[in-house]
This record gives C-alpha cells, structure tokens and sequence, in this order.
C-alpha cells in the first residue's frame, strides 16, 4: 500500500444556480415564490413545477447564502458545493444565468453553461435560451462514460 489515494472512475457533476435557473430547489424558496406568484396573480403550482418539469433529478447537496462568507462572484460556492460532492472541479458543469454566478463558475475552473436569457453571459461556455433546452446537454454531460439513454 503506497498510501496514494485512488481515485474510481471519474463521475461528472453538474452545479445549478437557484435564483433565475431553477427557483424552486427549497422549501424557503418555495414560499417565497408562492408569496410572488399570488402577489402577481400567478398559478403558484406552475411556478413550483418548474423543476420537476425539467427531468433532472433533486440534487443531493445545496450550498445557498447561509452556507458561505463569500457570495457570487466568488468561485467559493461552487467549489464548496463540489467539495461536498468529492468532486474536482474540472468534472463539472456550472449552469447559470447571471455574470456574477458565470464569473464564480469560470474562477472556480469548472464548465460553465448559461441559461434563461436571449444572449450568452460572457464567458460561458455554452447557451441555452431556456433550462429545459440544456436538459438533454445536462442529462448527456452527467452521464457515465459508455452509458446509453437518459437517466
């Protein structure tokens, strides 16, 4: 024993931004987009299915603002969130929509994709107009290598 530590075959790992990507990833988050969406006259069930609309899977791990001293544009969120995971950075896929989160994406040396906006966020490196057109991307991105179909 050489006292090396082995790594098994490397895994990716996708880190997806709450606010403006995917929204409803908690139970606090969950309540106040219920308050916003009855305050602008919105199906509040349509706002909350927007996550489960996309066929991703819940995530197992969320770093939010309580979690961290430094917030976006730091790289510190992502790379706790990928320490968490036992991730190195270079496995994984950061999915944004705002240039403070690319920015913390692109620091913390991950692949960063934009989502949610006519225009690409400068730097990222991949745009999608809408989360539910990087799905099947994502969903190829995560999946082992040699591994067929969705999920």
């Amino acid at each position: 024993m050489t006292g090396e530590m082995v790594r098994p075959d490397p895994r990716k790992f996708v880190l997806l931004d709450v606010d403006g990507t995917l929204i409803d990833a908690v139970d606090n988050q969950r309540r106040v987009w219920e308050t916003w969406a009855g305050r602008y006259g919105l199906d509040a069930a349509e706002v909350r299915g927007r996550f489960a609309r996309t066929g991703l899977p819940v995530p197992p791990v969320i770093v939010d603002a309580a979690a961290v001293k430094e917030g976006k544009p730091s790289p510190v969120p992502y790379l706790l969130a990928a320490g968490q995971l036992g991730a190195r950075p270079e496995d994984c896929l950061v999915i944004e929509d705002a240039p403070s989160g690319v920015e913390a994406g692109l620091r913390a040396g991950m692949t960063v994709w934009g989502v949610n906006s006519a225009a690409a966020v400068a730097g990222v490196h991949r745009h999608f107009t809408s989360l539910r057109e990087a799905v099947p991307a994502i969903l190829a991105f995560a999946r082992p290598e040699g591994a067929t179909g969705v999920g």
